[in-house]
């Protein structure tokens, strides 16, 4: 029995996705299913490390004011991990985060401040949210920024987690894949790869409209993949391959993942699942052993990738 559920993060299943990527080269995709952390998504990983590395180190204790700048799934696992331990936690968003991300949060007893305008120098809001998450910090006596973006313990609790996990279950791994916003868990698990000498392509996955792969900055309506600057985590540029996934194609890789595998997932678990499903499967050698990282559930994304009516309207998909 656990003595509480923060003990109960990590160590996700994996599962074999035999219906959606049948095929007759002997290859075999898996699924790591981080949607299946307690509070719904990867991002509590990072939390909970970052989280009781600065309680160690004595940066935080009870009464504690965390503030963090979240388009949502980092903000959910603070907002539950704070509440157990007795902190009060900020989230900062902006006016695209989910409606029920925010609900979320709150039901948690998080306080939300809003960023209503980018920043006049990107037209961003990530640097406008960062720049009220320090001045926040400022203000706040005995206030802590964990910042996701830049925090090692990010990045370590996937490389002493999500891969050491894969590893220890699948031996030999040819190919991981898995979306990038923060890099954290594609960088975690590039690390571990390096550093233990594996024959394993580390594929990381990013929307167009973001910049973090290189790529041309535009319009997005998904929180949780891409970003509109290049976060410090990318600097290293540690991936070996890197795909980019229209919004559209993101639901399309939702819609085969739960008609086949009924798993209900969200975009970024899509994105990942349609690049390597049209773009990468066909490059991939007979007999590979494939991992992708879904990282979170799709429920709270009912009004948006599950919405025939909102896909037609905001992606020109069509009804799918």
């Amino acid at each position: 029995m656990a003595k509480d559920w923060l003990s109960c993060i990590g160590n996700t299943p994996l599962v074999q996705l035999s219906r959606l990527f049948a095929n007759d080269r002997g290859i075999t995709v898996h699924a790591k299913l981080e949607m299946l952390n307690p509070n719904g998504s990867a991002k509590d990983r990072p939390a909970v490390r970052i989280i009781s590395a600065a309680l160690e180190l004595g940066l935080i204790g009870p009464g504690s004011v965390i503030v963090e700048s979240s388009s949502g799934n980092m903000a959910i696992s603070l907002a539950a991990i704070c509440s157990r331990l007795g902190m009060r936690f900020i989230s900062v968003v902006d006016p695209k985060t989910a409606p029920q991300n925010i609900r979320i949060m709150r039901a948690y007893g998080a306080d939300v401040e809003l960023v209503e305008q980018p920043d006049p120098e990107t037209g961003e809001f990530l640097p406008a949210r960062l720049n009220r998450v320090k001045q926040l910090v400022q203000s706040i006596p005995n206030s802590f920024w964990p910042n996701q973006y830049a925090n090692e313990n990010n990045y370590l609790s996937h490389k002493d987690g999500t891969m050491r996990e894969i590893i220890a279950e699948l031996g030999q791994v040819d190919y991981v894949i898995g979306g990038v916003s923060t890099c954290g868990t594609m960088l975690g698990c590039a690390t571990f790869v390096k550093e233990q000498q594996l024959d394993t392509t580390i594929v990381a996955v990013d929307a167009v409209g973001s910049v973090i792969l290189g790529g041309t900055k535009g319009k997005r309506f998904f929180p949780g993949l891409g970003a509109g600057i290049v976060p410090p985590f990318n600097q290293s540029k540690f991936t070996d391959n890197t795909i980019q996934v229209k919004e559209a194609d993101m639901v399309t890789g939702c819609r085969m993942l739960v008609q086949h595998e009924a798993i209900l997932a969200g975009p970024s678990s899509g994105a990942v699942v349609y690049a390597l499903k049209e773009a990468l499967f066909h490059e991939i050698p007979d007999n590979s052993v494939c991992v992708v990282i879904l990282h979170d559930r799709g429920e709270r994304y009912m009004d948006t990738v599950y919405n025939d009516e909102w896909v037609a309207q905001h992606l020109n998909a069509g009804s799918l």
